[in-house]
């Protein structure tokens, strides 16, 4: 079989091409700012899109590329890989099975499994699409020794110009490469409590991450520390949850941690039922006695 796989970040191209270069030929498109990134995707050829990228520009250069030419195009579900996986379909005709998180693929058949109802569920799915957009952070990319071939093509012109770009606030961090991550939830029970919190990531060497209510609804967090189905997919090697009660949508952003600890007076949380080890208690006794030990 051959794939072709799309993505405008570098590591989602190296997350799905390690998942599909051991089913067939994989020919992965990029952004050429991210070429580092994809060098060790194992990948058989890598083609660099060059110039200012639009859904519009970059949808016409993969289309030019003879899509019928491949079995199938796994485009990461990124903002522009979502626009760009509308206009192929449209353009081509062919179905996308969306936002998937795993795949296998069998007899020229594809199952798909993906999050429903807001998270509460996993669908599973087989269908005859031939375009697929796979969640950021599904699979866990590996090195290839093998270069790919390298081609550069040049973005078509766009009638949108690009006027202005602005960072967003990241919060100084990026919580999808942490090795250990203590998580809050609203169980801390305010921003300020979050200083209580902190010797506890000090003390492990962490990242600080939040829950949806933490990050998006009181804003105690910024967005770009949110773990969760709407948030960032995270797999550290330790994952530490104070005060989360552990929602589907939650689980969902956490489940490919090595190692959960749990931490809440709530002996029901469903957190307890995703944890390696849990604690049933007040987070604000348990955190200090945990610090304690680890500076020791």
């Amino acid at each position: 079989m051959k794939f072709l796989v799309f993505s405008d970040v570098g590591k989602n191209v190296s997350e799905i091409a390690t998942k599909l270069r051991d089913l067939g030929e994989v020919h992965s498109f990029t952004l050429k700012s991210q070429r580092d990134a994809v060098m060790k995707s194992g990948s058989k050829k890598l083609v660099l899109l060059d110039g200012t990228s639009f859904s519009g520009n970059v949808s016409e250069a993969l289309l030019k590329s003879d899509l019928s030419g491949y079995d199938y195009v796994f485009i990461a579900s990124t903002p522009l890989g979502r626009d760009i996986a509308g206009i192929i379909s449209a353009k081509t005709g062919n179905m996308i099975a969306s936002e998937a998180f795993d795949f296998t693929i069998d007899n020229g058949k594809i199952r798909t499994k993906r999050f429903f109802f807001g998270g509460k569920t996993i669908m599973e799915e087989e269908t005859g699409a031939k375009i697929v957009t796979v969640s950021p952070g599904s699979f866990e990319p590996s090195e290839s020794p093998d270069s790919p071939a390298e081609e550069t093509i040049t973005l078509p012109g766009s009638p949108e110009k690009l006027l202005e770009e602005k960072d967003r606030e990241a919060g100084g961090t990026n919580i999808e490469s942490a090795g250990i991550i203590v998580s809050v939830g609203r169980g801390i029970g305010s921003k300020e409590a979050i200083e209580k919190i902190t010797p506890l990531v000090t003390a492990t060497r962490g990242e600080l991450a939040g829950s949806r209510p933490v990050c998006l609804d009181y804003r105690w967090l910024s967005e770009e520390r949110q773990v969760g189905l709407s948030g960032k997919k995270v797999k550290p090697r330790v994952y530490i949850a104070l005060g989360i009660s552990g929602q589907i949508q939650h689980i969902a952003g956490m489940r490919g941690s090595k190692i959960v600890v749990a931490v809440n007076k709530d002996k029901d949380a469903p957190i307890f039922q995703e944890c390696d080890y849990g604690i049933v208690g007040d987070l604000f006794q348990i955190v200090p006695k945990l610090v304690e030990k680890l500076k020791k």
